[in-house]
């Protein structure tokens, strides 16, 4: 089977689209026939050599951890799950013709697999740190950097649960943080004074790791309010860096739950083709997406 592959850790172009073994599913597992990949900002921290705990890397690697695609194999002891069933979640190695995943759940009826693809690692993180920063009904939390993927997925659960929402992106992605229920300011100069004209903000979540901290910190007067996904310096300001996932089971659940009542909708930015991993992580790095990169596999 195809699958990428990199052997040092680097620039985007360590990538490579080799021919390797199928994996097979152990007890309490699944094999999939990908039909699309999720690509994450993790995904190019690992290729590039950070240090993430949550992540350890043995070289040669593969990369990815969510799927969607069609079930071909089923481990022992798995239940409820059929060949043939169409699931989406998340496991190893998802950037490849066939991966296994430890954790999965039907498609909901009405969605794509380019679509599903984009749904398990952003909903868990979604949650997890909306979680952490403890922002309650009634109260107002500020996302900077809210239009990619953990953002829409962010600013949809926490509106869900009655939470008002400030989001900062670029200028072309305002109107669609507005249609996502956000009250929208773009970042750059004067930014803060921007967020501030918009309303008290009780807890601030950084998905960016553009150096924002020390400002989110003085809007919402308390580090222990703040949230970074992105900025591996976060503990230096005093601010919790999240990078340690939750339960998948339980977030995909969510998810489903809230796609079957309309209340979360993830678009695909765009979707590249297997081969063309590399240019996928260029874009996921530079940013500015609005919702979802993914990979499809056939």
């Amino acid at each position: 089977m195809k699958k990428v592959i990199f052997a040092e850790f680097g620039d985007p172009d360590v990538l490579h689209l080799l021919d390797t073994d199928e994996p097979r599913p152990g007890p309490g597992q699944i094999r999939i026939a990908v039909r699309a990949a999720g690509v994450n900002p993790v995904d190019w921290r690992i290729r590039e050599g950070q240090v993430l705990g949550a992540h350890p890397t043995r070289l040669p690697s593969g990369l990815g951890l969510d799927a969607a695609g069609v079930v071909d194999g089923v481990g022992e002891g798995v239940s409820g799950t059929r060949v043939g069933d169409h699931v989406f979640g998340e496991g190893v190695d998802t950037y490849a013709e066939f991966a296994v995943l430890t954790a999965w759940t039907a498609m909901p009826e009405g969605l794509t697999f380019e679509e599903a693809a984009g749904y398990p690692s952003v909903v868990e993180t979604a949650l997890r740190i909306l979680g952490e920063v403890g922002v309650r009904p009634g109260q107002t939390l500020l996302v900077s950097g809210a239009a990619g993927g953990v953002g829409s997925a962010v600013l949809q659960i926490a509106r869900d649960r009655g939470i008002r929402v400030v989001g900062t992106a670029g200028a072309r992605n305002q109107d669609y943080l507005r249609s996502l229920g956000a009250l929208a300011t773009t970042y750059g100069e004067g930014w803060p004074d921007r967020v501030r004209g918009l309303g008290r903000v009780d807890a601030a979540l950084d998905l960016a790791g553009s150096g924002v901290i020390p400002e989110l910190v003085e809007l919402t007067g308390d580090a222990g309010k703040v949230v970074s996904i992105a900025d591996l310096g976060a503990p230096d300001h005093g601010v919790r860096f999240s990078g340690t996932a939750g339960s998948v089971p339980a977030a995909l659940a969510t998810a489903v739950d809230l796609i079957s009542r309309g209340r979360l909708h993830i678009p695909v930015d765009k979707a590249y083709p297997l081969a063309e991993a590399a240019a996928a992580h260029i874009d996921s790095r530079a940013g500015h997406t609005r919702g979802r990169r993914v990979l499809v596999v056939r």
